[in-house]
Parts: C-alpha cells; structure tokens; sequence
C-alpha cells in the first residue's frame, strides 16, 4: 500500500515546468560562481522562492538564502541545497557549457540548486495537501567547508525558525535513476593538514652548501603513503592524498623551503589524530635526516565532520522513497570517502537524512568499461571531473525526492 506522503508527492510533482527547470538548471551551469562569491546564483535562487510565495532573506552567511512557508501546525522541515562551483575547466562539450574560463559546476551544485527551486514551487502549490513550516536553504561555500557553519554563526536559527528535521541530497555517479541512502554513517570526514620543510637555499651548482628541502620534500611523500598502509587498521577506512607539493622558483636555484598539502579522509577521530601524529613524526624523521636547520611545520586546517544520517530518519526517507520510484531503486552503498559541511546546519540533537541521486546519462554508463556497477562507476566521469555531466532526466526525480522526503515528515492531509 502506498503511504499518503508517497501519493501527495506524485501528486504535487506531476505537473512540474520541466521545460522552466531545465532552463533553470543550464543558466546556473553556463554562470557557475565560486565559493562565497555566488551571487548571481543566490540571487536566481531567491527570485524562484519569492515567486512561490516563500518569505525570502539573502545575503546570509556571506551569499546564503533562506525561504520559509508557514502553512499552519505542523513540523519545520529544512531542504538544503549547495550553490558554489569549482575552479576547474569544463571539458563536458556541452551547448550550456560554463562560459566562466577555469570556472564550471564540476560537482553539481547546480543541479543541486534548480532541484531546491522545483521542490520549494512544488510544494508552495500544494499547500492544500499539508500542514507544517518549510525552511529552505541555499548553502554557499560546500567545497570549502566554510558555508554552513557561516549561515548558522550568522544567525540561522535566531532569525529564521528552527527546524525539527534536516533533509539534504548530492548528485552522484551512477545510472540515473537510483537513490542511495545509508542509516548512519554515510560520508567521512575530511581534514587538510600542510607542511613546510624548511631548508637552506643556495646555487643549483653548489648542492653541497645547501639542505635541499624539495628532496626532503620528495622523501616526505612517498614515505607518507605508508600510514594509511602500515599504521591504519585494515578494518578502518581512511585515505591520505598529496594534493600540491610547491619548491622553488628557477632552474638553477636550491629553495630554502617546500611545501605539501595533504587531505584526509576518515571515519573515526581516532584514526584522524593518529594519523596526524604519524604525519608529524614522520616529517620530523625526515627533516633530521637530512639536516634542516629547522624542525618542520605541520599544520592542521581545514576540517570537515563526519556525515552521519539519523537511522530512523533516513529509513522514513528511504521508504518513501521506495514507494515513488519503486523499491529496487533504493539502495544501500554504505558510507562513501566523500565529505560535506552539511551536518554544521543541523542543531545539537536534531535529527537530518543525507542522500544521493545518481545522474550518469544512459549513454555514458552503457558506454563506460566494466562488466559490472562498480566496474563501470569507476570508468565514468565522477564528481570534481572536468567531464561530469549529470544527465537533465535527473530533474524531475530530483525535485520528488525532495519533495516526498519533506512530505514523509510533515503533517500529510
């Protein structure tokens, strides 16, 4: 038996603008913003919302916009969507291709965006159908973690309503039309850590006379590829990628100092403080075998939390999910590497759920090598690729899983 939240949401979504989405959806592609400068998006964003009737604030957080519907008694239910983009060159060749140089939506947040739009216009239609208060929520600044913790230390939640329930989603890679939920941890953590090796510069000709800190530097990388292997557990999931490594400034010149940039990923702060404590003692070994005059740097930056979805939550979600596009499209991947600032937006104890849509056009993925999903997800353009191209069909479901995530939640006529 269909459950009312399941049948109200194909109801409210079976008349969308697909035409005005994707319209929508292309704009913000051809127009991508980076992070904490996106305001054009935010701008095409609150325009959608107050055309819906929604009472509309910008300017939050730095670009953030936030859009409430009070429709009588009933819970608060907050949708996010992401706006910022990605310093990368788009390669997809499409006619909507960025027109912004080194400048594209690489990870979807337009997407993200033009489904938040959809599902505000949708369910601001549909009014009659439900009772309750509807917060929604264009984050900037996901890519850098900064965008959520700044909408909330700006006062998210004194000028705007609180919510009892979080709801947010991603485009992902995958044959469109799967909807991958996992009840618990479904994201890890994400932390950068830098160092600087400090040496002693001179000429190129006389390496003699120097502590050369990009072969110290060189050491330093390869020898930080063994945490993972000989000091993470095999049972615990963590990942440690050199980023950038810089040195230098001509050919013939020896730097007085290199630096690297690294990224974790984890699923416990146990394994995070521990491998940082590997980091700092390995950079440390290597800096006093070679002679640098100076202890290394080891600095700890930017952080992003572990993504862990409320289980009854996410279930309640998952199921109706279930219901509006068969059970076989849901699914449970179990939690990815991937990271997102999206639990800085949830109050202490409020519950939220977190999934992901799967957008990789059917030509692509029937395209892709492999003789099997995992095969194949690992062969087609994923997200941060300059190719990522998630397929328009993607945008109506999009909307519905919005919209019938919100419906399973608030209180159903």
């Amino acid at each position: 038996m269909t459950s009312s939240a399941a049948r109200t949401a194909l109801d409210l979504t079976a008349d969308l603008p697909v035409a005005g989405l994707e319209d929508c959806y292309r704009d913000l592609h051809r127009h991508p913003e980076l992070s904490l400068r996106e305001h054009r998006t935010a701008g095409k964003l609150a325009e959608q919302l107050r055309k819906a009737g929604y009472e509309t604030a910008e300017g939050v957080g730095g670009t953030g916009v936030v859009g409430v519907l009070r429709n009588g008694d009933g819970p608060t239910v907050l949708l996010r969507a992401d706006m910022d983009a990605l310093p990368v060159a788009e390669e997809t060749g499409l006619p909507y291709a960025s027109e912004v140089p080194g400048v594209m939506h690489a990870c979807g947040h337009d997407l993200h965006v033009a489904w938040l739009a959809g599902a505000a216009g949708a369910l601001a239609a549909g009014r009659d159908a439900w009772s309750g208060t509807l917060l929604m929520v264009g984050q900037p600044a996901e890519e850098t973690g900064q965008g959520a913790q700044a909408m909330v230390t700006d006062g998210l939640y004194e000028r705007f309503p609180r919510p009892d329930v979080l709801l947010g989603q991603h485009a992902a890679p995958g044959p469109a039309g799967l909807y991958a939920h996992s009840p618990g941890l479904i994201l890890s953590a994400s932390t950068d850590v830098d160092i600087v090796v400090h040496g002693q510069g001179g000429h190129g000709s006389r390496p003699e006379s120097t502590v050369d800190p990009v072969v110290t530097a060189a050491y330093l990388v390869t020898r930080l590829q063994t945490v993972v292997s000989r000091e993470v557990a095999p049972r615990d999931s963590a990942v440690l990628t050199v980023g950038r490594i810089e040195a230098g400034t001509r050919h013939n010149v020896i730097p007085s100092e290199a630096r690297i940039a690294l990224n974790l990923r984890t699923q416990s702060m146990a394994v995070r403080d521990r491998m940082i404590a590997a980091i700092r003692r390995i950079a440390a070994g290597e800096c006093l075998a070679a002679g640098c005059p100076r202890e290394p740097e080891v600095i700890v930056g930017a952080d992003f939390p572990a993504t862990v979805n409320d289980a009854g939550t996410d279930r309640r979600v998952a199921a109706v999910h279930g219901e509006v596009f068969g059970t076989g499209a849901v699914f449970d991947p179990g939690p990815a590497m991937g990271s997102e600032d999206f639990p800085h937006l949830a109050p202490d104890g409020v519950p939220y759920a977190y999934w992901f849509v799967t957008s990789t056009p059917a030509d692509v993925w029937e395209a892709a090598p492999g003789a099997d999903l995992m095969e194949k997800f690992t062969a087609v353009p994923s997200n941060h690729s300059p190719r990522f191209a998630p397929d328009t069909s993607t945008l109506v479901p999009g909307v519905r899983t919005l919209v019938s995530g919100a419906l399973a939640h608030l209180a159903v006529a």
